[in-house]
């Protein structure tokens, strides 16, 4: 199976293998859900309410940017191969 057939069928998912070995990313992320549990625990239910809907928009903007960045970041590789003149596609007969 080609890469192209693999990410069509949902074999290659590009978000999953990013900063999963990066001790730093890691870290920060255990940081993170630490300080916010410590931030939960001392909030109304109203507040409550507000810092989960920051949350969700906050998910929904990562998202979103890392869509762009992906798709910046394929697009920026295609145009090196060609301007490199790497042949893109091999054709079958």
């Amino acid at each position: 199976m080609t890469l192209l057939e693999d990410l069509w069928y949902g074999n290659v998912n590009p978000h999953e293998a990013i900063l999963t070995e990066n001790r730093r990313y890691k870290h920060l992320l255990s940081l993170m859900g630490r300080n916010r549990d410590e931030l939960s625990e001392t909030l109304t239910d109203k507040q409550q309410e507000t810092l989960e809907k920051y949350d969700e928009a906050m998910n929904e903007m990562h998202s979103l940017a890392e869509v762009e960045a992906f798709s910046y970041g394929f697009r920026l590789g295609v145009r090196l191969m060609i301007e490199l003149g790497v042949p893109l596609a091999k054709e079958t007969t």
